[in-house]
């Protein structure tokens, strides 16, 4: 309906304004002093040109006080103007009544004309699809609920039951252009009746002292006593071993109230301060979506403390009611489960307490927005999502199936069946090494393999002399050959026949900000049981180095983030710069970086129990030296994969002295 609605809207004169905008965005940066001017019709050109499924937002700048003489700048000089005509047409469409919805677009238009600066124009999926089809396609075409979109994360779970040490794990790779800085919180007391103040925007923020585009959202009563927390983009490990993954699943458009005042990170951030079990986490969660309100997409958390793993989801009651539905599963101890970004849960049988949670509104909610008649069997992921991002009916795609099909491969699940199994007992126990290379796999091995498909000549399939070497295959994988090709790549590939080349999301992402796995153990002190091996960039490249429940400082070099800007005192240019030199000639480049990352990977493994000893010897006597050892640690073995990194980049720019 809203593609016909701009269709329409461009026969009755639509077109021929944006132009005029456009025309006019153009004469005023001509005269460069006025750029600032063509930059805000520029904009409302665009909302002219693809009214129906855009929307303005507010930007949220913390230098918002420059907008008012600006935009009264603004007004004097046309902004009035343009203003009163929306309004007229707007109004004389209204009287039409059939012509409401149109009526509807100039009113949006009549609000942006008014004040422009300060706000943004957030268009339609469609349009950008049409306008720009090689921009709106991420690296491995995968898309959200807007269209192509390489905003996407990916959750394994594993029972203490189905792992190789005990040890319950839930991980996360935060794929997408989210903050790389990170802190330990430290725990603290407060002062009776004091309160919290609740923010939207941490997410990129280049540190902990950055406010930018930051907005409060509201405020809640502070508790007396905070835990200490591992503070990445998506808080992530406390001092008393709760851990929290977490994957967006988007969910039905018509169920997010912005209005609500907890985005998920913050959610996360509160129960990561308060809480000590899993259980306790998705109540406490729970609550506060009642109390104040859920502002976000569909998001899962995968919530784990040392006996247990939960998987919650959660979505918002729809723009009527500032509140939230969910539901949480909690994973069989010996079996593992998969997250990313599709909707899991189906059936809760919410009379065992022990395994199943949801909101109190979780039904009634369904029937008021006419998502479920109450007559058929209720299936939280088809009532709530309705599907994965292919819009097919699916609780998965392929992330979910390859990881649990490479677990249980006993199972023979197919990928052509509606309800991917929420969890699955795996045919050998699990260890943190697989599931990090998990989280660093494209399906090598499998037909899906973009690495293995463009095919050239063997040049070694003949002799000095010309003669045919039956032992050399005729063709071999080309040297540039990798799997996280850009659609340009790819289409260059097509374009030149080689028609087999074709975008498949992979686990691993080279947009991704950073990963964890985090491992939980029962059977040892907090401050060493809880452990999270974390990785910046693509993780199916970067080293992993530990971070504890013990720790109380990182150092500097995590606490800058490097998405702004490449940076020598942020970490994660040190591995991006030599990942990126190793994609381009993955064939080639792969046995030096993954032979590296699987030395950190060992080395990690290898020290842990000498690390746990030496921290509990030291404990019984002196405390803090204990702590200081863990800190120590930590610096010691990050240090050494920004120096193995380094020396990488060094090492491959010196191989490509002639050239690419």
């Amino acid at each position: 309906m809203k593609i016909l609605g701009n269709l329409v809207w461009w026969l009755f004169g639509g077109l021929e304004a944006a132009i005029g905008y456009f025309t006019g965005s153009l004469a005023m940066a001509c005269t460069i002093i006025g750029i600032p001017v063509a930059m805000q019709t520029f904009k409302i050109g665009l909302l002219c040109l693809w009214p129906f499924g855009s929307t303005v937002t507010n930007t949220h700048s913390p230098t918002g006080c420059i907008r008012i003489p600006l935009n009264i700048i603004w007004l004097i000089f046309g902004g009035l103007w343009a203003w009163a005509m929306h309004i007229l047409f707007g109004v004389l469409l209204y009287i039409t009544v059939i012509g409401i919805p149109f009526g509807n677009q100039h009113f949006k238009m009549a609000g942006l004309s008014l004040a422009p600066f300060g706000k943004d124009v957030k268009l339609g999926a469609t349009l950008l699809l049409l306008l720009f089809p090689m921009a709106a396609l991420s690296q491995n075409g995968e898309p959200n609920e807007e269209g192509w979109s390489p905003m996407s994360c990916t959750s394994i779970m594993v029972g203490k039951n189905a792992s190789a040490d005990g040890s319950v794990m839930t991980s996360h790779t935060c794929d997408s252009w989210y903050r790389t800085w990170m802190r330990m919180v430290p725990a603290r007391d407060h002062a009776k009746d004091t309160v919290t103040a609740i923010y939207d925007g941490r997410m990129h923020t280049q540190s902990a002292q950055d406010s930018t585009k930051m907005y409060r959202k509201g405020v809640i009563p502070q508790v007396r006593h905070t835990y200490r927390y591992l503070d990445t983009a998506y808080p992530c490990l406390n001092e008393k071993q709760l851990a929290i993954g977490e994957t967006t699943i988007s969910g039905r458009d018509t169920l997010q109230n912005k209005k609500g005042m907890f985005m998920v990170e913050e959610l996360e951030r509160i129960a990561l301060e308060r809480c000590t079990t899993a259980r306790e986490a998705i109540r406490l969660m729970g609550d506060l979506v009642k109390k104040y309100g859920y502002g976000d997409s569909g998001e899962c958390l995968t919530v784990a403390d040392k006996n247990e793993v939960w998987i919650f989801e959660i979505f918002g009651e729809g723009p009527k009611k500032i509140g939230g539905v969910w539901a949480a599963v909690r994973i069989p101890d010996d079996e593992i489960a998969v997250s990313a970004n599709i909707s899991r849960i189906s059936t809760l049988h919410l009379d065992d307490k022990d395994h199943y949670m949801a909101s109190d509104n979780v039904f009634e909610v369904a029937k008021n927005l006419k998502l479920w008649d109450g007559k058929e069997p209720f299936c939280f992921w088809k009532v709530y999502s309705g599907g994965n991002y292919f819009k097919e009916k699916k609780n998965y795609s392929v992330r979910e199936f390859y990881i649990m099909n490479t677990l249980a491969p006993s199972l023979h699940l197919s990928d052509t069946v509606e309800n991917l199994p929420l969890s699955v007992k795996p045919d050998q126990k699990v260890s943190a090494e697989q599931v990090m290379r998990l989280l660093g796999s494209y399906y090598e091995g499998t037909a899906k393999n973009l690495s293995g498909r463009h095919l050239i000549p063997n040049p070694k399939r003949k002799d000095k002399k010309g003669k045919v070497v039956e032992s050399e295959p005729d063709s071999i994988v080309s040297p540039f050959s990798n799997p996280w090709m850009r659609p340009d790549e790819i289409n260059m590939y097509y374009a030149m026949g080689d028609s087999v080349m074709k975008n498949i999301r992979t686990v691993s992402v080279p947009w991704c900000a950073y990963s964890s796995v985090i491992q939980l153990r029962s059977w040892l002190p907090d401050e060493v049981g809880g452990v999270a091996w974390v990785a910046l960039d693509n993780p199916g490249e970067s080293p992993r180095f530990p971070i504890f429940s013990g720790a109380t400082e990182l150092p500097p070099m995590l606490q800058i983030c490097g998405q702004h800007t490449d940076r020598d005192d942020a970490a994660l240019w040190h591995y991006r710069k030599a990942n990126r030199l190793a994609t381009v000639r993955w064939g080639t480049y792969r046995k030096i970086i993954e032979t590296e990352r699987d030395y950190f990977i060992e080395k990690g493994m290898r020290e842990l129990p000498f690390v746990e000893r030496t921290w509990q010897d030291l404990h019984t006597t002196d405390p803090k030296k204990a702590e200081q050892m863990l800190n120590g640690y930590t610096a010691d073995f990050f240090g050494a994969t920004i120096q193995r990194w380094d020396d990488i980049a060094r090492k491959l720019w010196r191989q490509t002295w002639t050239g690419f």
